[in-house]
């Protein structure tokens, strides 16, 4: 059986570390490398009530282009940054890696503990959140809440 590698992606230069840092680590044996996108669909004081921003779009039309949007970006970072970590860090090297790309929608920290939780993940590789000030306060740390709560090894990248 595969050791599960799970590996949070927001398209930072620090998640991006966290990738090489993971690819590092699979190279000595037999891993699958989850690399997850998260479309954050939760915002302030809403997200206590499990509430997205996107519901707060009046035009019914629009929520769906806006999440379709976010959907289609979401897609295209986790795939580059999977292109990425294959082209650069591998080199050739991770015959026995498995990349393996998911993008999901919800509160980031949740949407991870989640995963961590359904996909069997023995370790999570993750890079430091860039946010400070009035935002960190406002909308709470990610990395934070996955380092509390999680029941797995968690590695932070800054």
């Amino acid at each position: 059986m595969n050791k599960k590698i799970l590996v949070p992606t927001d398209g930072s230069k620090n998640a991006e570390k966290a990738g090489e840092y993971a690819i590092s680590l699979a190279k000595d044996g037999n891993m699958d490398i989850i690399v997850l996108y998260v479309v954050d669909t939760s915002q302030g004081d809403r997200m206590e009530r499990g509430e997205g921003y996107l519901e707060a779009v009046p035009s019914k039309d629009l929520r769906k282009e806006l999440s379709d949007q976010l959907k289609d970006e979401g897609e295209k970072a986790v795939e580059s940054f999977k292109e990425k970590l294959e082209k650069i860090q591998c080199a050739g090297k991770c015959t026995n890696v498995n990349l393996i790309t998911l993008m999901k929608k919800g509160k980031p920290s949740d949407v991870i503990l989640k995963t961590i939780e359904d996909e069997d993940v023995d370790q999570v590789v993750i890079g430091k959140s860039g946010k400070h000030g009035l935002e960190k306060f406002v909308t709470g740390n990610t990395v934070d809440k996955v380092v509390k709560e999680s029941k797995v090894p968690i590695t932070v990248i800054s």
